[in-house]
C-alpha cells in the first residue's frame, strides 16, 4: 500500500478516522468517561472524513484521480484543523490558556433545572479525565490528525502527472 496512491492515502484517513472514533466511542460507552464539548467537537472532523474519504476512494478507483486529491487535500485541512483544536484542548486541560467559559467553570444553572442537574456530572474541558505516557486524549487526538493529515497531504500531492 503506497500512500502515493489516492486510493490508499483515502482507506487509510478511513482506517484511521474509523479508529480514532472507535477508541472515542470505547472509552465514553465502555470506560464511562463522558466527552465534554471540545472532544465532541474534535469528533466532526471524523465522522467527516469516513464518507469522504469513501468517495475519494471510488473516485480514484473509477479513474477520476483529480477529484480523489481535491477531497484528500481537503481532508487534510480538516485534520490540520482538528489538529489544531486537540492542541487547543489539551492547552486548557493543561491550564496554559484558558477555555471556553461553558466547559470550563461552575455551570450556571437556575429555576428548576437546578434540582434535575443535582446528581449530574458535566464534563469539564479543563480537566483530562484520562491520561497515558503524559498525554490525555486530546493530545492522543493532536497526534492522530496530525498523522491523518500527512496521509491526506501526501495523497493529495504526490505522483501527479504532470
Amino acid at each position: 500500500m503506497s500512500l502515493r496512491l489516492p486510493e490508499s492515502a483515502a482507506l487509510l484517513l478511513v482506517a484511521g478516522s474509523a479508529f480514532a472514533l472507535a477508541a472515542a466511542w470505547y472509552f465514553q460507552l465502555v470506560v464511562g468517561l463522558a466527552p465534554c464539548p471540545l472532544c465532541l467537537e474534535q469528533r466532526l472532523a471524523y465522522y467527516a472524513a469516513i464518507p469522504l474519504g469513501l468517495i475519494a476512494f471510488a473516485a480514484a478507483r473509477s479513474g477520476r484521480t483529480a477529484l480523489a486529491r481535491a477531497i484528500l487535500a481537503v481532508l487534510a485541512l480538516a485534520m490540520l484543523g482538528n489538529m489544531g483544536l486537540a492542541i487547543y484542548h489539551a492547552g486548557v486541560e493543561w491550564q496554559l490558556w484558558t477555555g471556553p467559559t461553558a466547559c470550563t467553570g461552575a455551570p450556571t444553572v437556575t429555576g428548576n433545572v437546578l434540582s434535575a442537574l443535582k446528581g449530574a456530572r458535566v464534563p469539564r474541558c479543563d480537566e483530562a479525565a484520562w491520561r497515558l505516557f503524559g498525554l490525555s486524549m486530546a493530545g492522543w487526538n493532536a497526534l492522530i490528525a496530525a498523522g491523518l493529515a500527512v496521509v491526506g497531504a501526501i495523497g493529495a500531492t504526490t505522483g501527479r502527472k504532470a
